[in-house]
């Protein structure tokens, strides 16, 4: 429960990676001791950035920032693992969280695994873990240190419903102060007392009380109020100008009438509200399928066996399954099994026991992005997944992308996560694959996005096989058939 004493202050606080490129201005704002607060804005707005100069990672170029006390202790649940992270043991790893040596470290991480649901080997190495437990790993690290400031960078991604679940539970009753960012709309009117929007056009942050859905209908009532009184203005602006253009050709003293006319207009036009604008959506899109040989007899990928992971242990079934052309497959079961493994095979070609087509074109979106070359530039990605080249189309599929001209000049590893997603569905888009593999297709993408992305899906006419931790979103693709790996 907040009280009154403010444990963080932003105050006129300015920001840019590099000259001329600014993600803040000016922006002030404060955070009460004991509030839940959620960070909005659009998919590269500045969000994370916010969260690294909270955590004192990242300097303003301009104003201050204050904390209360001023050595309030910070943590921050990352959206990635980091690669030095991943050849640490678990114990090694947990280790790092703390300045001082923990002698009854092993009962600190028993009891934050309990919170966030795992149950691990404290001597296994961090990258032998899924997606899903690494996540909930970069979750836990936070967690352990009790800060007085609990920053989570997209919490939820990789968390299937009961781990989501026990997620809000546990911030609900939490007594210090959390920032949350997250496009989990549900997941965020469950505990949200408080929303901070940082606006992509203005760079500035607006503050609003109460929770998730009360703030978005707020928004969406001033906005319908600004652009009525807009279009008053504008109705004004009209007449002013047209009178004193009809008294400016009379001469006279109506020359005068016709000078104010002008300056009245002129004043309006100073009244007309800058009203926010609206997250942009995605255009709605198409992944074309690749188109085969008129011989091809249809069948894309013939699982003869899969295997899970069960007690840690390796567990394999047999199985006659072929996915066909306009065949979709979900891969089911809890985290930890083998989904990820499983894909990853399937897009390496590197299991003896499934066969792909060999003229098969494979789309991957991988739930790290670690498939990209974070070396390349946006537009060089999407350059080499063509076919032939054709610079209208990759820059006008792009545009649909959210991805312009100068997004597309930036290196990969500069794009937040959520563009690095945009940027895997474009280049899927351009690729025209035969087999479209979709390891958590929905992870750091703007829940705005997600109905756009689910049609294009539901319509694609290859073999998909996916895996997701969303009922929601997978409630809206044609699923069919299902293999569930917890079954086996």
């Amino acid at each position: 429960m907040a009280n009154d004493s403010i444990v963080l202050r932003f105050s006129e606080v300015s920001f840019e990676y590099e000259h001329g490129k600014k993600l803040l201005d000016e922006v002030s704002f404060s955070v009460r001791a004991g509030s839940r607060i959620t960070l909005m804005g659009q998919n590269g707005a500045g969000k994370s950035s916010i969260f690294k100069m909270i955590a004192g990672e990242l300097a303003p170029t301009g104003g201050q920032i204050f904390r209360t006390p001023a050595n309030a202790t910070i943590a921050m649940a990352r959206q990635v693992m980091s690669k030095e992270s991943l050849g640490l043991s678990v114990r090694e790893y947990f280790a790092a969280a703390f300045d001082e040596q923990k002698y009854n470290l092993d009962k600190f991480i028993k009891d934050v695994f309990d919170v966030v649901h795992l149950d691990l080997p404290l001597d296994k190495k961090i990258g032998e873990f899924s997606g899903g437990q690494q996540a909930r790993l970069l979750l836990a690290y936070a967690l352990i240190q009790n800060p007085d400031i609990l920053l989570l960078d997209e919490p939820t991604n990789n968390l299937d419903q009961y781990g989501i679940d026990h997620l809000t539970g546990f911030l609900m009753s939490y007594e210090k102060t959390c920032l949350v960012i997250s496009h989990d709309a549900n997941f965020l009117n469950a505990f949200t007392d408080g929303v901070l929007y940082l606006d992509a056009f203005t760079q500035k942050v607006e503050q609003y009380t109460g929770n998730y859905n009360d703030v978005m209908e707020e928004i969406k009532n001033r906005m319908e109020r600004e652009n009525l009184q807009n279009a008053r203005m504008q109705k004004q602006i009209t007449e002013k100008r047209a009178q004193a253009e009809v008294f400016a050709h009379k001469g006279g003293k109506l020359r005068a009438v016709a000078k104010r006319m002008r300056e009245a207009a002129e004043e309006a036009e100073e009244n007309i509200v800058d009203v926010r604008q609206e997250d942009r959506t995605i255009r709605p899109f198409t992944i074309p399928a690749q188109e085969y040989q008129s011989y091809f007899d249809g069948k894309i990928v013939h699982f003869h066996s899969v295997s899970a992971i069960k007690k840690g242990a390796p567990v394999e079934k047999k199985l006659d399954l072929a996915v066909r052309k306009n065949t979709h497959l979900l891969i089911t079961g809890p985290n930890g099994i083998g989904k990820s493994t499983l894909l990853e095979k399937l897009a390496n070609r590197s299991s003896n026991h499934i066969e792909i087509a060999k003229e098969t074109v494979i789309g991957y979106y991988k739930q790290d992005f670690s498939n990209l070359d974070f070396d390349q530039t946006a537009y060089d990605a999407l350059k080499e997944s063509m076919a032939e080249s054709d610079e209208h189309l990759l820059r006008s599929t792009a545009a649909g992308f959210l991805l312009d001209g100068k997004l597309l000049k930036n290196h990969i590893r500069s794009l937040s996560e959520g563009q690095k997603g945009l940027l895997s569905f474009c280049r899927l888009t351009l690729l025209r694959p035969g087999l479209l593999i979709l390891d958590e297709p929905t992870n750091h993408i703007n829940f705005r996005h997600l109905p756009i992305i689910a049609q294009a899906l539901d319509q694609y006419k290859g073999a998909m096989v996916m895996v997701s931790h969303i009922p929601d979103f997978v409630s809206q693709i044609r699923i069919d058939e299902t293999i569930d790996l917890d079954a086996l």
